[in-house]
């Protein structure tokens, strides 16, 4: 993905100075707004035609909160999103545009912003627990998520809230395998680099 990185770095250096980032806060958020761009490379499956795909780009999500904490974590998505709303192909299947925000996919994607800030709060409960780690995941990772992006889908894509949650269900099984996967890669991060919430904007 030439230039990914660099165009991450120079809008989060841009974002963060009137955010009170410090620079490794800031050079954490681009490598994590990073990390959620590539996990996008993929691509991504509609299984049910309700213009909401199955992707990667959630255990990014998830991977941001958990590791880098509420304000870091959120910071990251956002800077995705921002990115996307610039026209870059920052989503998987190398969607990006205003277009985005008109489609039904439009609430999972704004709900990556408090996600990642509710799985960062439960985060910085307990970094090395994987049961703070799993409920962080589970409720931010999915149930808020979810909460902002199903509503959204029945509007945007004329389903009943019925119809849209039975179309969501399809995602579940996928989101329980990205929460295993994140609280490992997370609880084993911090176990490493103990410090990492205690430093600059990790709560």
């Amino acid at each position: 993905m030439p230039g990914s990185s660099e165009s991450v770095q120079k809008f989060t250096k841009v974002a963060g100075r009137s955010r009170g980032f410090s620079a490794r806060d800031l050079s954490l958020v681009a490598s994590f707004a990073a990390l959620i761009w590539v996990l996008g490379v993929p691509g991504a499956i509609d299984p049910v035609g309700s213009g909401v795909p199955i992707t990667l780009q959630t255990l990014g999500v998830m991977l941001a909160g958990a590791v880098l904490g509420a304000r870091r974590g959120a910071a990251a998505s956002l800077v995705v999103i921002a990115l996307c709303a610039m026209g870059l192909p920052v989503l998987a299947g190398g969607r990006g545009g205003l277009g985005v925000f008109v489609s039904p996919t439009v609430g999972f994607l704004v709900g990556w912003v408090p996600g990642a800030a509710v799985v960062g709060w439960f985060a910085s409960q307990g970094p090395r627990s994987v049961v703070w780690q799993l409920v962080g995941c589970l409720v931010g990772g999915v149930g808020v998520i979810h909460a902002v992006g199903v509503p959204v889908m029945a509007w945007r894509a004329h389903l009943s809230v019925g119809q849209a949650l039975l179309a969501d269900a399809v995602f579940v099984p996928g989101d329980v395998v990205k929460v295993v996967v994140a609280v490992g890669v997370a609880v084993a991060v911090h176990r490493a680099v103990p410090e990492l919430l205690s430093v600059g904007g990790g709560k």
